[in-house]
């Protein structure tokens, strides 16, 4: 019986997006049914939700399928390709090298109404994911100034750009740059993540083929987190010994020592897998 992994935060449908992006877009793009809920399964999500979650991607035009007979061939359609190889190129440069910085910032002033609270979710979710950080319920900044087209694009998709005032400035001092910094970002809180996922990784006791193949879909799913809630601060402004340098470094460690058992078992369960859909 194939060892199990316990499923994680997430669900079954963001999982078996990592396992698209990370196993099945750089092989050819495509897999049968029953090697992506044999995969689920390696992850403790079970057949009912694997297929679910299968459905519920196809539905978002991600993949699309093809019948063989009596067996289910999925294949990335090209806006699932896209997404994934987005998403992938994110994922493998976040977090690498010196962030350089000229000392320019990036405010946008965009009062919302309280009676609009989805409405403001949706501009903070987007923002954030795009480095920016909130000084109040209103008023966001970014060190990132080559952003301003990002930002002009999710406030025009929102509705919002005519109500906006977009500013580029700077604050004189390294001392105020720092007080924006403690104002706008919890960068103890997510040192502390950082240092929690580090942990988890290094505590890894990989002992099997399936183990790897989970261990490193856990940790693409996992490290992709910090794509929603790390800034990207220029290198001057982050704290010395910054854990994030630290998590990087072992993503990558660890990716590249349990990556080869993980693509084996994947590609070696597939025909093993096959069976009737």
């Amino acid at each position: 019986m194939a060892e199990l992994l316990p499923a994680r935060r997430g669900g079954a449908k963001a999982l078996l997006l990592t396992v698209l992006g990370e196993f099945v877009l750089p092989t050819g793009g495509a897999a049968w049914t029953s090697s992506l809920v044999a995969a689920g399964g390696a992850l403790g999500i079970g057949e009912k939700n694997a297929r679910q979650a299968i459905a519920r991607i196809a539905d978002d035009g991600l993949i699309e399928s093809r019948r063989h007979g009596r067996r289910v061939q999925w294949s990335l359609t090209p806006a699932g390709r896209k997404l994934l190889e987005t998403g992938t190129h994110r994922i493998y440069e976040f977090g690498r090298g010196a962030v350089e910085w000229e000392g320019e910032w990036l405010v946008a002033h965009c009062p919302i109404p309280e009676s609009q609270r989805a409405l403001r979710h949706q501009l903070r979710t987007q923002l954030a994911f795009e480095g920016f950080g909130e000084l109040s319920a209103s008023l966001a900044v970014s060190p990132h100034p080559e952003r301003e087209s990002a930002l002009r694009r999710i406030l025009a998709e929102l509705g919002l750009d005519a109500d906006t005032v977009v500013l580029r400035c700077r604050t004189g001092s390294i001392d105020a740059d720092a007080d924006l910094v403690s104002r706008a970002w919890e960068l103890d809180e997510l040192a502390e993540q950082y240092s929690a996922f580090t942990a988890a990784q290094q505590q890894r006791q990989l002992g099997s083929a399936v183990a790897s193949f989970g261990a490193i879909v856990e940790l693409v799913h996992d490290w992709r987190l910090f794509l929603f809630v790390d800034p990207e601060l220029p290198t001057e402004l982050l704290p010395d010994n910054w854990a994030g340098t630290t998590a990087a470094q072992v993503f990558h460690d660890c990716h590249e020592a349990w990556s080869l058992a993980a693509l084996d078992w994947f590609d070696d369960g597939k025909p093993r897998r096959v069976a009737a859909v």
